[in-house]
């Protein structure tokens, strides 16, 4: 059965920037193009791909800070600032670097990259075995059989493999419940706030007990007055968070496994590196 990855290209390239942003390794090219993201990204997902193997691979990314989760909640990811300036040049650079390698770029106006990833491993795992390559624990929600998520570590190759078993172990609760773990604690990443006074501690401990929100709230005489009592001040904003946490499974969009067969064009890929001044690639490609 063929192993399908997908790519949060987000994640990556906002990961390689920052690592390297911190001491100022913008690696500027002859041309003043900033290229410190897109080299850490390509060197995140090409020692990913030696080390995983996967017969198949496709990059999925946002487009636009605005989405539907906008749409149901103004302040969702309000808090977050711009993009630093020598950020900005380097989305479109790294889209034509995936390109070069046949790796198909995929995103839609109006969802998250979550969302796309989410959508395309939900078809594919009839018919693969999928893996996701992120460091966002917002992908453990899509653990199912045949999917499993790759978080990045610090540094690279460095990497913590989860199915639905390893995620038991770990949480006590499985995949599925990881979007009401998520809506009952907020997520201050993202700008919304759950339950506040609920978190992760206690939130784990009542789904253990009562498995989902609505079990929860079924069973409020049941909880400490203290529990009852911040819950109950925001049933409204637990079910939005919800809607907020969960990734959307049925984006109008589609990756065929035929489209993202891993077979790139050595010279290719060469001839692009050479033009952008990316000088670490040579030594990843196998």
């Amino acid at each position: 059965m063929p192993s399908f990855m997908l790519v949060d290209g987000m994640a990556l390239l906002f990961r390689a920037f920052y690592a390297t942003a911190v001491t100022g390794q913008f690696m500027i090219n002859s041309k003043g193009l900033p290229t410190n993201a897109v080299q850490g990204f390509l060197k995140h997902m090409l020692t990913a791909v030696n080390h995983f193997s996967p017969s198949h691979v496709a990059v999925c990314w946002d487009m636009g800070s605005k989405t539907f989760r906008n749409e149901l909640f103004p302040e969702y990811k309000a808090n977050r600032s711009a993009a630093p300036v020598e950020m900005i040049p380097q989305f479109d650079l790294v889209k034509e670097v995936v390109e070069a390698f046949d790796i198909p770029n995929i995103g839609l106006t109006g969802f998250e990259a979550d969302d796309c990833i989410g959508t395309i491993a939900k078809a594919s795992q009839s018919h693969s075995h999928v893996s996701i390559l992120t460091g966002d624990q917002d992908m453990l929600q899509l653990i199912e059989d045949r999917i499993s998520v790759i978080l990045l570590r610090k540094g690279f190759g460095n990497y913590e493999v989860h199915d639905h078993d390893s995620f038991f172990t770990w949480k006590g609760i499985t995949p599925a419940q990881m979007v009401d773990l998520k809506a009952l604690m907020g997520d201050t990443a993202d700008n919304y706030p759950g339950v506040k006074g609920i978190g992760e501690k206690t939130a784990l401990k009542l789904l253990i007990e009562y498995g989902t929100i609505e079990g929860i709230l079924e069973n409020l005489q049941n909880l400490t007055k203290t529990q009852r009592t911040k819950i109950e001040d925001a049933v409204e904003m637990l079910h939005l968070s919800r809607s907020l946490a969960a990734i959307k499974c049925d984006v109008p969009i589609a990756c065929p496994l035929e489209t993202s067969v891993f077979r790139y064009d050595k010279e290719r890929v060469t001839k692009m590196a050479e033009t952008h001044e990316l000088k670490g690639l040579q030594r990843l490609l196998v």
